[in-house]
């Protein structure tokens, strides 16, 4: 009788045991679950920025501003921040090489151009992919700042109008103003800073 009431304590111990045992169980995956879900909102929450800064540099070294590009509905937009530049006009321009070699950034090659257009909004045969509606003015603090939309370019690396496409491309800053239609950099002059465009 004693053996057959310990057997039934032991069986009835076992199946508690079990339930405590999945009751953890089903708990852990619950928590786990949470975790999961939390993390997946902290993500859509945070999403990755699709901006994209260039530091540029003068042709002595020294910082010389940014240049922020941004995919919008029509193209690209560039932002463009100068900062130790002489004052003046100054045409801002996308080359055709991710290179900025000073002092002259000759490596940079011309003018994003993957349409084969001439150089110029105002030339009726252009523009360059990479020539910008105008200029920017900068004051006599040395600072000045424009925004332009592109709309003959993009920031998606699979297209030929792409500025990461063959390895990125450039920008570069320009001694004078862009006149708009001259070939091939519109009487801008020599080039006074660059940085480099990559993915």
């Amino acid at each position: 009788m004693l053996a057959v009431l310990l057997v039934r304590m032991l069986s009835n111990e076992v199946s508690v045991m079990r339930g405590v045992l999945v009751v953890a169980c089903g708990a852990v995956l619950a928590m786990g679950v949470g975790v999961a879900r939390g993390q997946a909102s902290d993500t859509a929450k945070k999403p990755a920025s699709d901006e994209l800064k260039v530091k540029l540099t003068t042709s002595q070294g020294q910082p010389a501003g940014v240049v922020i590009f941004k995919p919008v509905k029509q193209g690209v937009k560039m932002t463009v921040k100068l900062a130790n530049i002489p004052p003046g006009d100054h045409g801002v321009h996308i080359h055709e090489h991710a290179v900025c070699d000073a002092p002259d950034f000759k490596a940079a090659g011309g003018h994003f151009n993957p349409s084969g257009k001439h150089h110029g909004f105002q030339n009726p045969d252009g523009h360059h992919n990479g020539d910008t509606p105008g200029n920017v003015t900068v004051g006599e603090n040395h600072k000045g700042q424009a925004s332009f939309v592109l709309t003959d370019v993009s920031m998606d690396p699979n297209l030929p109008n792409s500025i990461f496409a063959n390895g990125g491309t450039s920008v570069v800053v320009h001694e004078h103003a862009d006149d708009e239609k001259t070939d091939p950099s519109g009487n801008s002059g020599n080039r006074i800073a660059c940085g480099v465009v990559k993915e």
